[in-house]
């Protein structure tokens, strides 16, 4: 919305010009989310603790984990409230992927929501079936996917692009859809399992959130994308807005949620950040690169596919808990631990997708 009050002054005073650099637009956001995160957080985590809007514990889990029971949950409200406010101050509203992209987040919290909802305040320890999620996830990652498919532009926007290679890419036509609703849903549903300690989830989306921002910004432009040879999506840098006002309100939210926690993102916050990674991905045509940054949701989803499976075909267990980080804290690592080194890998990770936009 700022953008085109800032054009319009732009007439009377050529300063405000400024604003029509993406760069600029993208600072702000992150700026706009970080500060709207600071200035919301403290008043919405006192009114879910006044709710009673706390997170149970599992008594089978870590024993250090028993006290963060009643701890106010529901948190993602903040971070989705943060970047859609930001994302319409400061974003290009014509530009066809900012309106996706932000439809897909907000449907997908608006599921985590009525999941956390039923599960803390109305009780019901079951929340929404896992087949009633699965369907309304599908209905939200379908429709964006079917939208991103019939208004493609060329051969490389339905192209699964392999990293590290140049000019290597798979055609996939109308077989694009299904990967796009892959990676919604499958992120979606991985961020989701490593929301378990505290930190742990938003740092390792902030980071991957801002690399794909990087790669929205070349993509986006004909020029970076030349010299990089990399393919060139018209339209696409504009969800650098996005993924600055993504960083910023995680950031934000890491200030309450960082160790111990004052408040946890929840199904609201968890399944719709999953869900922006994968979309984002989509857009720039770096779904691959997006499994190794999130390697760590990665890893988490497959240690439960492993133990679940392992269970049931021999009766033993492959880890002590799974998703994996509770492994780590019943070998005995503190929780800090175990988030920062995750982090660190999420770091390393981040930096070897990166390395995609010069190594072909």
């Amino acid at each position: 919305m700022l953008l085109y009050l800032t054009q319009y002054l732009s007439q009377f005073e050529s300063g405000f010009n400024v604003f029509n650099y993406l760069t600029m637009r993208a600072i702000l956001g992150a700026l706009t989310a970080l500060v709207l995160s600071f200035v919301i957080g403290p008043r919405m985590i006192e009114k879910l603790s006044v709710k009673q809007v706390g997170q149970p514990v599992r008594e089978d889990g870590p024993v250090t984990h028993l006290p963060k029971a009643g701890t106010p949950t529901m948190g993602g409200a903040l971070i989705l409230t943060a970047i859609a406010i930001s994302t319409l101050l400061w974003a290009d509203l014509e530009n066809r992927f900012v309106w996706i992209v932000l439809f897909v987040t907000l449907s997908f919290g608006a599921i985590g929501y009525v999941d956390d909802y039923k599960k803390l305040v109305l009780q019901n320890p079951a929340g929404i079936s896992a087949k009633q999620k699965l369907f309304w996830q599908s209905v939200a990652a379908i429709t964006a996917a079917i939208a991103l498919y019939v208004t493609a532009a060329g051969e490389i926007s339905t192209s699964l692009l392999i990293p590290y290679f140049k000019d290597l890419m798979v055609p996939l036509g109308v077989f694009q859809v299904v990967v796009t609703y892959f990676f919604i849903v499958g992120f979606s549903n991985a961020v989701n399992l490593t929301d378990g300690l505290d930190g742990l989830a938003i740092m390792p989306t902030v980071l991957v959130g801002g690399a794909l921002g990087v790669f929205a910004y070349v993509t986006g432009n004909v020029n970076f994308s030349g010299y990089l040879d990399i393919p060139y999506v018209a339209g696409a840098g504009e969800i650098l807005v996005f993924c600055a006002a993504l960083s910023g309100a995680g950031l934000g939210f890491l200030w309450f949620n960082t160790y111990p926690a004052q408040v946890f993102m929840g199904d609201i916050g968890a399944l719709a950040l999953g869900a922006a990674l994968g979309v984002v991905a989509v857009v720039v045509r770096q779904e691959i690169v997006l499994a190794i940054m999130g390697g760590v949701f990665v890893v988490e989803t497959l240690s439960v596919i492993i133990q679940v499976v392992s269970f049931k075909m021999t009766g033993r267990r492959v880890f002590r808990m799974a998703p994996i980080h509770h492994h780590f804290e019943l070998k005995g690592w503190a929780e800090p631990k175990v988030i920062v080194r995750f982090w660190i890998i999420t770091v390393i990770l981040v930096l070897i997708g990166l390395a995609s936009l010069k190594i072909r």
